[in-house]
């Protein structure tokens, strides 16, 4: 009996070590899975800041082939996350980047909701650190893309977006209330319906080594909402392209170009500087204007199918319309590594750390970020 309870006492020690020693084989082969199947990466959240309190929630990436048997369907994925704070603030995201059989439709969705408290600064490229005002957002914001094949390489598309925002300022008299031509303080909602055109050569959408990926797009919001008055139209283009410079080093270059023109603008869709993509180290909304231009430029070194290091650097300003020159650009640099938890269709979890500008009297501007796939 003691002998049989003994056995039992070790399977029971055994095998959930031998479980996790399969999970972490498994977690750091360097063999690349050929079976097309699905994968799915979830990120936990944890964090703490004064003005959200704790922060807890849950972010992933599924990723799957419409098509199995078709080697050259790009894979579809879908991303969402979603936390909650002790001081009822919350992030609630979907995004779906879809690619049908034969890849003959692209369909990029967006849904958010959101409260949550940011920083606003002023409008411009030389907005100060000790203008920083506390808003509180709530955001509920729906996108719809469809693009079809008309030529090899070449798409097509149709778009749709809606944009509902509500601010509360927690600092009175402050820059958001006495900058001047501020449209829009209290929030409003604008809906735009717009047009795209695309090329894309890359010999992959998550992780590509060569290839050019061009797409310009064209939105217009007609005047539908009362209280709004923004009647006007929106253009982004964004090129990439990919150079493979070695067996295991690839360079990367991006280009892009955001413009907003027409009638009382409201300043929460006006382009902004920085994020986890773009401009890394610099806080989202520090600056903001009618125009946003950026280049980076990414090089890749990937040292096995798990791991990889990446080095990037990039240079960017907003400016006003009728106000563009290459003056006052803003400088970016950073380091990254990277682990790629989908060998096959070259997904990883990134670890970047950006730095940016040092002005007068203020820190040096810096941001530590993770996320799911490539930057670009």
């Amino acid at each position: 009996m003691r002998k049989i309870q003994l056995f039992l006492l070790l399977s029971l020690l055994v095998n959930p070590l031998l479980a996790q020693k399969k999970l972490i084989q498994k977690l750091l082969s360097n063999e690349k899975d050929t079976t097309r199947k699905a994968s799915f990466m979830p990120v936990p959240l944890f964090g703490y800041a004064q003005e959200t309190g704790f922060e807890f929630g849950l972010g992933g990436l599924y990723s799957f082939f419409v098509d199995k048997e078709d080697t050259t369907n790009r894979s579809s994925n879908l991303f969402g996350s979603g936390y909650y704070t002790t001081k009822k603030t919350y992030n609630l995201s979907i995004k779906g980047d879809v690619w049908t059989k034969g890849n003959r439709y692209h369909i990029i969705t967006e849904l958010r909701f959101r409260k949550t408290p940011f920083n606003f600064y002023g409008i411009g490229n030389n907005t100060l650190q000790l203008a920083e005002d506390r808003l509180v957002q709530q955001l509920t914001r729906l996108s719809l893309d469809i693009e079809k094949k008309i030529l090899p390489f070449a798409y097509t598309g149709v778009s749709v977006a809606f944009d509902h925002q509500k601010f509360a300022d927690k600092i009175p008299d402050g820059i958001f209330q006495t900058f001047p031509n501020l449209n829009n303080r209290e929030g409003g909602s604008v809906l735009f319906l717009g047009i795209s055109q695309s090329y894309d050569t890359r010999n992959s959408n998550n992780y590509p080594t060569k290839g050019f990926f061009g797409r310009i797009s064209y939105q217009y919001a007609p005047d539908l909402f009362r209280g709004s008055a923004f009647k006007g139209s929106q253009i982004r283009v964004n090129l990439r392209n990919f150079w493979s410079v070695a067996p295991k080093l690839t360079l990367g270059l991006q280009g892009l170009f955001y413009h907003v023109q027409g009638s009382k603008i409201p300043f929460f869709i006006l382009p902004q500087l920085g994020n986890d993509e773009v401009m890394r180290g610099y806080y989202t909304g520090r600056y903001r204007d009618e125009n946003l231009m950026v280049s980076q430029a990414e090089l890749r070194y990937r040292f096995n199918n798990r791991f990889g290091l990446v080095g990037f650097a990039a240079a960017g300003k907003v400016f006003a319309n009728g106000n563009f020159s290459f003056n006052q650009l803003k400088p970016n640099y950073g380091l990254g590594g990277r682990y790629f938890f989908d060998t096959a269709k070259g997904l990883s979890v990134r670890f970047d750390y950006g730095i940016g500008e040092k002005k007068v009297n203020e820190k040096r501007q810096n941001g530590f970020y993770i996320g799911l796939a490539e930057a670009f």
